[in-house]
């Protein structure tokens, strides 16, 4: 039987992997996607200054935002589908064509003057489904092509990467847009052909079993992958319990502008404590591996909600930029532990037939929800403002914690997948009813 990443030897003693550094199509995938997702986050960026300085409405501003965000809502769960289906690099092939096209069709567009919304509302909308499949794509695919001894190496880079392009994709797309409006659509572009080709340069498969080639069924399909993920106790408790925190961290934010906003600090400050905070999360990307090889996955859950939990209330007893830039620094560098326990464990034990709707499930159900927290965050600072809201977002993660603490599903989880064992019987009631 084949391992994971590469093939096994039927006799003889087994030889350990290559180093992932050695890994030649990982670093392909690695790079390229690399380069798309920080050509995606540039234009993300340069699309409000676009619609705002250059085509002078806030409106249309927030309407190209919604459009790109709505294929979260939209496309998330048919494309599980469709990355289960079809052959996962010819998907991502087709993202980056699509993604090239849409984001070439803006540089140019602004290259010669031009500037029409339903253009920027299709575009916008085609990169955010691009970017759904892309990922899902992506995910699914890297098991097969590391050795299963490197998984959690491979995504703990790949979350240092993802954040790594949201720090650096803010100050990029407003120069490049500084710079000239069309650029940063520009360097998009030519992002998604870095990506394009390495992948046309990959050999490894990015799946093991063959495609299904029965009629599509995509409402049973979707509820397969609802009815798999469902039925793992941990990773429901996980989900549901990180879909709390989400909202948390959205009414935190919004509270952190506020905060600082009160005591005379500007704009600029609140983007030092962004950029503090996401050198946090890089760094928690970076040795995040080491704690998911070594602790079970309950273990890491338990504990990062204990940090948030003793983080969070600090936030509203002080406000020293600097203070507060270590308090998100830190917390940012346990969700991105987090991030990658739960990537590894989804990964590790969802069979890869499924890989692409149970991670579009998991998405939907962890993230679906954010929105709530920045409207009844805006709604509680507007009420009791930012020290009563930051104290009442911190006691529900303290009971977020005890809850985690307190669910076998979360306590007994192990890194294998295996489910907790049941609780042994009393001695006396051992060989018959109680």
């Amino acid at each position: 039987m084949s391992a994971v990443g590469g093939p096994d030897v039927a006799s003889g003693p087994r030889r350990p992997p290559a180093p992932l550094r050695k890994n030649r199509d990982f670093l392909l995938l690695w790079l390229g996607a690399g380069l798309s997702v920080l050509g995606d986050r540039a234009a993300t960026v340069a699309f409000p200054l676009l619609m705002v300085w250059y085509g002078g409405s806030t409106v249309e501003a927030g309407l190209v935002g919604f459009a790109g965000l709505l294929p979260m809502l939209l496309v998330q769960l048919p494309a599980g589908v469709v990355v289960d289906r079809l052959d996962r690099r010819r998907t991502m092939i087709v993202c980056d064509v699509a993604g090239l096209l849409a984001m070439g069709s803006v540089a140019v567009a602004l290259a010669q003057g031009r500037l029409w919304l339903p253009h920027m509302l299709v575009v916008a909308f085609v990169e955010g489904t691009a970017a759904i499949f892309y990922r899902l794509s992506e995910r699914a695919a890297v098991r097969n092509v590391v050795h299963e001894a490197h998984l959690s190496t491979a995504l703990s880079q790949n979350e240092a990467r993802a954040r790594a392009a949201g720090l650096l994709g803010q100050p990029l797309g407003s120069s490049l847009y500084g710079a000239a409006k069309w650029s940063p659509f520009l360097f998009a572009a030519v992002g998604h052909l870095a990506a394009l080709v390495g992948l046309l340069l990959i050999r490894s498969r990015f799946q093991t079993a063959e495609r299904r080639h029965e009629p599509w069924r995509m409402r049973a399909e979707i509820g397969e992958g609802f009815t798999w993920l469902w039925g793992q106790r941990f990773l429901r408790a996980a989900i549901l319990l990180v879909a709390v925190t989400n909202i948390l961290f959205q009414a935190l934010s919004l509270a952190l502008v506020l905060i600082v906003k009160e005591s005379g600090g500007s704009p600029a400050t609140i983007g030092l404590i962004g950029l503090v905070s996401g050198v946090g999360g890089i760094a928690g990307a970076l040795t995040g591996s080491r704690f998911v090889r070594r602790l079970h996955p309950g273990t890491v859950m338990i504990s990062i909600f204990a940090v948030w939990a003793a983080l969070m209330p600090l936030v509203a007893v002080t406000t020293n930029v600097f203070v507060l830039a270590a308090l998100f620094a830190g917390t940012s560098f346990a969700g991105a532990v987090l991030n990658l326990m739960a990537g590894v464990y989804q990964v590790q034990t969802t069979p890869d037939a499924m890989q692409g709707r149970v991670g579009a499930v998991a998405g939907l159900l962890s993230s679906g929800a954010s929105s709530l927290g920045a409207l009844a965050g805006g709604f509680a600072l507007a009420a009791v403002g930012s020290t009563t809201t930051v104290l009442a977002v911190a006691a529900v993660m303290l009971g977020t914690f005890v809850t985690a603490a307190l669910t076998p599903a979360v306590r007994g989880a192990r890194r294998d997948g295996t489910p907790p064992s049941p609780p042994a019987r009393p001695a006396d009631a051992a060989d018959g009813p109680s």
